[in-house]
Parts: C-alpha cells; structure tokens; sequence
C-alpha cells in the first residue's frame, strides 16, 4: 500500500491577518487528512514538528516513502500584501510523477477553491522539500495567508480541502477514495486457513501478506464490493470482508 511522508510548515513565524499561523493551520488540515488517509488505505509519517525545512527532508530521505507532501501557504511581497489569491502546487519539472500529482491536485482543489482559475500547478527548481527529496514530491501552497479572503476560505474549509488532497492522492495511486468513518476490530473467519492482504480491492489485487484465522484486525474503513480496508501487525491493505466477523 502507498506510504507518505506528510510535511506540514513548522514556519509559526508567518502569521495569518486573521491570527494564528501557519504551523498552526497546516498542521490543524493534516490533523484532518488523517483519516481520509487510513480509511483509504494510505500509510502516513508526519514531519517532527521541532524541527525545521532540512530536518523534514532529511527524515524524509531516511526511509522509502512513495510521495513527500508538504503543506503550506503563500505570502505576497511586501508591496503586494494583501493583493494576490491564488493556490500553487509547485512540483520538479524534471520528474514526470512529481507533475503528474501536482496537476491532480491543482485540478481537483478548482472544485472547492473560490478562484478555480487560479489554482495551477507550477514548477520550481529551488523549493528543497521539492527538489531535494527522493520520493515524488509536491508542495502545496494553499491560498495567501496576507489576504484575508484567502484565510477565510481555508480556515472555514480545513475539512473539504483535507478531503479533497486525500482524493487527489488515491487519484495518483490508482486506488479508490474512501470517506472517513468510524474504526473498529474485527476477527477473521477463514475457516482455519490464513486470510489474503491484498493491494486492491478485488481479487485481482496483489497479496501482499496474510492474517491467520483467529487474528483480531483494525478496521478502517468499508471499501465496497464485499472488501475492508484493515490494518494487521502494522500493515495495511484490503481483506476480504466475508472472512471478517466485525466488532
């Protein structure tokens, strides 16, 4: 299943117009995305929140994480403050993944964004949390915290934009969208023999490992068509839900 190293600002020096700042609201939208995220099947490392841009990059490059997802909002110039809207998804012109998710996620946050126009992916060749990760990386800058209309928007719509990046990431996985909803255990019931992990929901998904009869899982979340997505022994992945006797 895919794993995401997710980077929200540690910059609490950039102060909102309307107050807080913008560690504070990019960690509250992580906070959020969340469950989106297990409930669709994603396995997630957040950034340690004391340490700063090159701490997050090199805890990112520590370990193998399919995508780097940094979050974060923009400021104007100083003789622009105020003035510009707008989201950038900024990603590295030389990898094709790295764009391809950054448009995903500029195309579908146009949905729920005032200014769709305005929303737009765009590449940069400075950004570190872009260009010096090994996974596939974005970063999300997600409206001006100097205009107010932009903070207003994101602070009254910290669930929907969460809910919408989730969408954007099973998007680029290939992997269906699943809403967040209560977790719960269940035990399998397989009739003695062990029960598939698979990758998808389908028989057809790749087995990635197996639950003895008799074992307790997590359940995250209801994929559909007879599968959930669980948790076993620190993996994820979707099991049959006919062999799962639900809590």
């Amino acid at each position: 299943m895919p794993k995401i190293f997710l980077s929200p600002s540690t910059q609490e020096w950039n102060e909102y117009v309307t107050g807080g700042t913008e560690e504070q609201y990019m960690n509250l939208l992580a906070d959020r995305m969340e469950p989106y995220l297990r409930s669709s099947g994603i396995n997630y490392v957040r950034n340690d929140p004391k340490k700063n841009v090159v701490g997050a990059i090199s805890d990112s490059n520590s370990a193998y994480y399919d995508v780097h997802f940094a979050l974060h909002s923009n400021a104007a110039p100083e003789s622009l403050s105020g003035k510009l809207r707008g989201i950038d998804i900024y990603f590295s012109p030389k990898s094709y993944d790295s764009e391809r998710l950054a448009t995903i996620v500029a195309n579908n946050l146009k949905s729920i964004y005032p200014l769709p126009d305005k929303s737009r992916a765009v590449p940069t060749t400075s950004l570190g949390e872009v260009t010096q990760t090994k996974a596939v990386a974005v970063l999300c800058e997600l409206g001006y915290h100097d205009n107010v209309d932009d903070v207003t928007w994101l602070k009254n719509n910290l669930d929907p934009i969460a809910k919408n990046l989730v969408q954007s990431l099973c998007d680029y996985f290939g992997i269906p969208f699943i809403n967040a909803g209560p977790v719960f255990k269940g035990i399998v019931s397989a009739g003695g023999s062990n029960l598939n992990l698979r990758d998808y929901p389908s028989l057809g998904g790749k087995i990635i490992g197996s639950i003895p009869d008799g074992a307790t899982v997590t359940i995250y979340s209801d994929a559909g068509n007879g599968w959930y997505v669980v948790n076993y022994n620190g993996q994820t992945g979707y099991a049959n839900k006919d062999f799962i006797v639900a809590g």
